[in-house]
């Protein structure tokens, strides 16, 4: 088979790459992550019957997470580590085929990607070509497969931050091995579709994990305004999402004369009370993930990629992007944990001090921190707002942001947005409208900021606690719209947690996924009211009845 990856929402043609991917992955590239997909279900269906007999393999677990994580959109562009990891895999598989033998577990039966084993990188590349997304023939059955599977890497990303954190969850992997190896059966697509919500119902645990890690290490987001100039020092740009690696970063460059400024997803680590102590942590230079290619350059000095959202870099300063944890591109320096756990970032330090400091390329604040224990904390305002009519609606924008043109949909759509209407966000598709002046409403800023697009989930517990305000039962009788923009992975986990909350009428743009079919969509409608979008003024006639 040629390449075909259908994963993100910006896949060629709403159909899928088949030449290259527009992410800027190669065919072989993306035909090894195809592989190591793979491997993963099939780990995942020996570590199902181990987990049966009580064995659990945490370093299974952990392969399992960076894997996947590591086959999201714009996260890893190095063949090499994915021929490194297809052979670890491999490895990992057989022993854990030992420890579950000996336990007592009955390994019969096992499916082929459980059994099989490329001894060579000739084989590894041989297999790769033929397990790609199209080996399922069935346009229904395929598009829920992938449907699991694009959930589970999602839900990976938040467990890897969690970890990060020494936060963990055996239930959550057991349930995600035991997806992926029923992604390996003959499953109806009744039992798909099953499985595909109690995907969405591990997202919401795996989110609350993630909360749990950050906020009780890190302290609850506060309002907070956050810088967005600059000051005359050589700096380190860091983008992504792992908060770890953000306060590893913090203590090392403290007392070197060298700040420290955020970009894209990591602009939520502004938020937290333990990161405000640090006096050369300046503020968030730039905008969204895809604008790096510009950004970038303009900021002078080096960057620190923590996960995905990579772009290509251009040869004018890749020498000064690092990449760390589960990011990697040929030719990039990376940045790995010692034997304790800890990294080292002195190498991109003394890189800094050799810079210039970052070009100006805006000025002012923005304000966010509004993940649940602040909004909660200001329930009673907001509650008052509601009843004397002040604020009329919510509509929550989270999700991605991207380069198509068609997502300034959601600039124009905020601008036009009724001044009773409050804006509740998270993840980077805020930038569309961030730096908008839209006012206040009785001192409630009309965008709400929760952070990360994992901080979806304060968007649910915010949803929850003004339902109960009101003496509501679901949130879906809230004057509550969702107009989500997506892109990849992680915003479709989010999806599938608000989808087993019974969160309905979701709309997604700037198209609906190419990996649902007809079919597929049409279950989805029946039974969610999900639909895309259209034009703004239409839409908002339609959110507004």
């Amino acid at each position: 088979m040629s390449m075909f990856c259908y994963q993100c929402q910006e896949t060629a043609g709403c159909k899928g790459c088949t030449v290259k991917g527009v992410c800027g992955k190669t065919e072989d590239l993306a035909k090894l992550q195809d592989l190591l997909v793979y491997i993963v279900r099939g780990i995942s269906a020996v570590s199902t019957k181990a987990r049966e007999v009580g064995v659990i393999d945490k370093n299974v677990d952990n392969f399992v997470v960076e894997s996947l994580f590591a086959t999201i959109t714009n996260a890893n562009f190095d063949k090499n580590v994915f021929v490194s990891r297809a052979k670890e895999g491999l490895a990992l598989r057989e022993a854990l085929k030992v420890k579950a033998k000996n336990a007592g577990a009955d390994l019969a039966n096992l499916p082929e990607a459980a059994m099989w084993t490329g001894e060579t990188e000739e084989a590894l590349n041989a297999k790769a070509g033929i397990v790609g997304v199209l080996a399922t023939e069935n346009e229904d059955v395929r598009s829920l497969r992938e449907l699991i599977t694009y959930g589970a890497k999602g839900l990976c990303a938040y467990l890897k931050h969690a970890k990060a954190l020494n936060y963990d969850d055996d239930e959550i992997h057991g349930f995600m091995h035991k997806a992926l190896a029923k992604t390996l059966e003959d499953l109806s697509v009744d039992e798909l579709v099953a499985l595909t919500l109690s995907m969405g119902e591990y997202g919401v645990k795996g989110m609350a994990l993630l909360d749990k890690a950050n906020t009780e290490s890190y302290g609850n987001p506060e309002i907070t305004k956050v810088n967005i100039g600059v000051r005359n020092n050589p700096a380190i740009l860091i983008s992504g999402h792992d908060l770890r690696d953000m306060e590893q970063l913090l203590e090392q460059t403290e007392g070197t004369g060298v700040d420290v400024y955020t970009h894209s997803e990591m602009l939520a680590a502004n938020y937290y009370p333990a990161f405000k102590k640090y006096s050369h942590f300046v503020g968030n230079y730039g905008n969204a993930w895809w604008k790096q290619t510009t950004e970038f350059e303009s900021f002078n000095g080096p960057i620190l990629m923590t996960t995905n959202c990579l772009v290509p870099p251009k040869d004018s300063y890749k020498d000064r992007v690092y990449t760390t944890g589960v990011v990697g591109f040929e030719g990039l320096k990376h940045i790995d944990k010692n034997e304790k756990g800890e990294k080292d970032f002195s190498e991109i330090i003394e890189h800094a001090k050799r810079c210039a400091a970052p070009t100006e390329i805006e000025r002012g604040e923005i304000v966010g921190g509004f993940a649940h224990n602040q909004v909660i904390a200001l329930a009673d305002k907001v509650v008052e707002a509601v009843k004397t009519g002040a604020i009329k609606n919510f509509f929550v924008m989270a999700g991605c942001d991207g380069r198509a043109k068609s997502r300034n949909y959601y600039t124009e759509f905020a601008e036009k947005l009724p001044k009773d209407a409050v804006i509740l966000t998270a993840g980077c598709a805020k930038y569309k409208y961030n730096k908008l002046n839209l006012g206040d409403i009785n001192g409630i800023p009309r965008v709400l900021d929760a952070g990360q697009c994992n901080d979806s989930y304060s968007l649910v517990v915010i949803a929850l606690k003004l339902a109960e305000a009101f003496g509501l039962d679901s949130i879906n009788d809230l004057p509550l719209h969702y107009n989500i923009a997506w892109y990849e992975q992680k915003a479709v986990i989010v999806l599938l947690s608000l989808l087993h909350l019974g969160v309905k009428n979701i709309h997604l743009g700037p198209t609906l996924p190419a990996f649902l079919s007809p079919n597929v969509v049409k279950v989805l409608v029946d039974n969610f009211g999900i639909g895309g979008i259209t034009n703004v003024d239409d839409d908002l006639k339609m959110f507004l009845g």
